[in-house]
């Protein structure tokens, strides 16, 4: 079933992509093959830079979002935006489907849901004017 709108809420260890429209929800769950034990600095690194990310990863997710035409990103650190990074280098038709990137922590399913419906309400409403 094609949904309109998206969210995704994401950290290093998962994402939940939830497709909304009026009367459904469709919701999966995605997760890297090698979660990350940690992402901070490498101690004693000389450069002090941070595990690579895994690419296959975020590929997962934007395979996970698609069928949406537009898409809420959420979630409480730097995953959100490194899966924004990657839609800019590998999915150039998505990047125009991400209207909003917003820091949120850890709500169920049914507060993601209830928080993207209003945030599409308000976003649909700021259009009309």
């Amino acid at each position: 079933m094609s949904h309109y709108h998206a969210v995704v809420w994401l950290d290093h260890n998962e994402a939940h992509v939830i497709h909304i429209s009026p009367d459904d929800v469709e919701k999966s769950v995605v997760q890297p093959v090698n979660p990350p034990r940690h992402l901070q600095r490498k101690r004693g690194s000389v450069s002090g830079s941070r595990q690579p990310e895994d690419p296959h990863y975020y590929h997962d997710v934007v395979e996970a979002m698609k069928g949406a035409t537009e898409i809420l990103i959420v979630g409480p650190g730097h995953a959100k935006l490194e899966l924004i990074k990657h839609v800019h280098a590998h999915d150039h038709d998505m990047v125009d489907k991400i209207i909003g990137v917003e820091t949120v922590d850890h709500p169920s399913d049914a507060q993601l849901v209830a928080h993207a419906r209003k945030y599409f309400v308000a976003k649909d409403r700021m259009l009309e004017m």
